[in-house]
């Protein structure tokens, strides 16, 4: 059995259809992408005792959002030490583990609901199918750069597409799920939990499965590689450890740090920001059809950015997000001021394109600076990025909007330092991406130090 999980089992045979990949991705990224919508289960959770209203033994919201908290925690912490993992066994024992972990973790957290036992849901969904998300996340993404190198952007962006499109399937799913097995005596969520993480796990199993690798040495039929070397796009390699020793790993970091706190920071927020900002205006009803038409741009953007970049280039692209994002954010408060709703949105919706085409450009710059062969664990150690961005955002967003009212700032003009402070941190975005070069040949593997890397795959199928 585990040698159907080996890493030369899922070399692909001559004649593979190179578009099988893509399909094996979404199986697993429309997977993981459910931690967006997992604040639809805070409100039955927090009435799982008391079923329709909260009773005094019930968990408080304060204390389930830190099921979602470890969860995006243990994220960025299985991505970054489990990429090196995942270059050494191959995608398929990865997605494999992953599925184990994210469907494991909801039937974990089903036993905790039952038993009311909360530290059952931090181990099962937050540590446990944090894991999941993290393995998950970052398995397909080297394969898929290997696969086309010709269409690097378009391909990472498929399956990072799905992650952002993840929770419009889980959220209307879960209430559906919910209030099927909702009775006067439970909330249904123990059995919710339940079915979700079969079906997950299912699917997941699917993508691992049908993942291939292409053989060393593969090229799509018809393509050879540009005779003249784009100085941006090396055709060398750098070991996992070694690329954590050049200044463009630390450059790249803070670029997409930067880009990601200043998008998830209204993210979280923009369903209070827009009403607060046209108080009287907006009703909460429209401000939840905002909040799902920014889902929208957040998914679509993650393909039209990462798709655009292949002709762009990846520093090209970065610019546009940092100098447009600059253009948009100051240009926020004066939608406020004017009351142009519509202008408003249009921004946000742009903005969060281009949070959504951060996430899915990196995978592409990293191959372009570091090489393919170790690009996946190269870009699970980036991901720290969104950890650290996913503390910073908000933070930033909540306590300067806090700050603003308690000296007597009117909560419609309350974001206005907000959004400039924004526009700020592109600024040290934009400066970042302008900074980064080709990586120092010194830093690049040797012929001797590839062959000795592992052992070759070429023939084996």
């Amino acid at each position: 059995m585990l040698k159907f999980f080996a890493k030369e089992r899922t070399v692909a045979g001559p004649g593979f259809n190179r578009w099988m990949v893509p399909p094996a991705a979404l199986a697993v990224h429309l997977c993981i992408g459910q931690a967006y919508a997992f604040s639809v289960f805070n409100g039955p959770l927090s009435k799982a005792i008391g079923i329709t209203e909260s009773a005094p033994d019930d968990w408080k919201l304060t204390t389930i959002g830190w099921i979602f908290s470890l969860a995006i925690f243990f994220l960025g912490l299985s991505a970054a030490f489990g990429g090196k993992w995942l270059e050494k066994v191959g995608p398929r024992m990865t997605m494999f583990v992953a599925a184990c972990c994210f469907g494991g973790g909801f039937l974990i957290s089903a036993i905790g609901v039952a038993l009311h036992q909360i530290w059952l849901l931090y181990l099962g969904y937050g540590v446990i199918g944090g894991i999941g998300l993290g393995l998950g996340y970052v398995s397909p993404v080297s394969t898929l750069i290997k696969w086309f190198p010709d269409r690097r952007g378009m391909a990472t962006g498929l399956a990072i597409m799905g992650f952002g499109g993840g929770a419009m399937v889980a959220a209307p799913l879960s209430v559906f799920l919910m209030n099927t097995f909702k009775t006067a005596t439970s909330v249904g969520v123990i059995q919710t939990f339940v079915v979700m993480g079969v079906l997950y796990f299912i699917s997941m199993v699917i993508g691992a499965f049908t993942i291939r690798i292409p053989a060393e040495g593969w090229q799509p039929k018809g393509w050879t590689p540009p005779a003249t070397e784009n100085r941006m796009i090396t055709r060398n390699h750098v070991h996992i450890d070694e690329a954590l020793k050049t200044p463009q790993f630390y450059l790249l970091w803070l670029a997409l740090c930067l880009n990601v706190t200043a998008g998830i920071g209204v993210l979280g927020q923009a369903s209070v920001m827009i009403q607060e900002t046209f108080k009287g205006g907006v009703t909460p009803a429209a401000a939840a059809g905002f909040v799902g038409l920014m889902s929208l741009f957040n998914m679509g953007g993650r393909f039209f950015w990462s798709f655009s970049s292949d002709y762009l280039g990846r520093k090209n692209t970065y610019y546009v997000f940092f100098i447009l994002g600059i253009i948009l954010y100051t240009l926020v408060p004066h939608t406020g001021q004017t009351g142009s709703v519509a202008l408003f949105v249009l921004c946000y919706c742009v903005i969060i394109s281009m949070y959504g085409g951060g996430f899915s450009t990196i995978p592409s710059y990293l191959a372009d600076m570091f090489g393919t062969k170790y690009v996946g664990g190269i870009h699970g150690r980036l991901l720290t990025a969104w950890a650290a961005a996913g503390i910073f955002g908000p933070v930033l967003v909540n306590y300067i909007r806090q700050y603003q009212v308690e000296h007597g700032v009117d909560k419609a003009a309350s974001y206005e330092v907000t959004m400039y402070v924004m526009a700020c941190l592109l600024v040290l975005g934009f400066i970042c991406n302008m900074l980064v070069k080709p990586v120092d040949r010194r830093h690049h593997m040797s012929e001797q130090q590839l062959r000795n890397a592992e052992p070759d795959l070429a023939g084996a199928h």
